[in-house]
C-alpha cells in the first residue's frame, strides 16, 4: 500500500502518522520517517525562499517508480510521499516520506532509499532565491553520489 501526493498546501505530521497507523493496524513492527525543511542558508549565502516547480502527472509517476523500487526490495507494508511545490520560505516544512514494515532494517532502509533518490530522479525544478540572486538548483554530487550507491 502506498500514497503519494504532490501539493503547495502544508502537511500535518501528526495526521499523516496517525492516518499510518490506523491502516496499519498490528501488523508494523516500524515506522521510520523523514521530515525535509527549507534551510535558511545555502552555498549562494541566506536563502529567502525555495521555489519548487512540477508538471503534474510526470511528476506523480516519478514519485510512484521511486516507491515501486522500493516496495521490490524491501519487504514493505506502507509508503508515503508527500512533497510540496510553490513559494516555500525557511523553516517550511517540503516532504515527508513515510515507511513501515514489520522490521525496523527494511524500513530505515527503504526510507533512505526514497529520499535519496527523490533527490535525483523525482521531476522537480528547484529555485532557490538568496540576499544575493535567484538560481536554479540541480542535485549535488552527493546526491547522485548517495542515489547512484543504490544501484550498484
Amino acid at each position: 500500500m502506498h500514497s503519494i501526493r504532490v501539493q503547495e498546501k502544508d502537511f500535518s505530521v501528526h495526521d499523516e502518522w496517525n492516518a499510518c497507523r490506523e491502516r496499519l493496524g498490528g501488523k508494523a513492527g516500524a515506522v521510520v520517517s523523514f521530515i525535509g525543511l527549507v534551510r535558511e542558508r545555502s552555498e549562494t549565502g541566506n536563502v529567502s525562499s525555495l521555489y519548487l516547480e512540477h508538471y503534474p502527472g510526470m511528476t506523480e509517476a516519478s514519485i510512484e517508480q521511486i516507491v515501486l523500487k522500493a516496495q521490490k526490495r524491501w519487504s514493505l507494508l506502507d509508503v508515503v510521499v508527500i512533497h510540496r511545490v510553490g513559494e516555500l520560505p525557511p523553516e517550511d516544512q517540503i516532504v515527508l516520506v513515510i515507511v513501515a514494515s514489520a522490521h525496523r532494517a527494511d524500513a530505515f532502509a527503504a526510507c533512505e532509499f526514497v529520499m535519496d533518490l527523490l533527490k535525483t530522479e523525482a521531476v522537480f525544478w528547484k529555485k532557490e532565491t538568496s540576499d544575493e540572486e535567484s538560481v536554479w538548483i540541480e542535485s549535488t554530487l552527493d546526491d547522485i553520489s548517495r542515489s547512484r550507491e543504490w544501484q550498484e
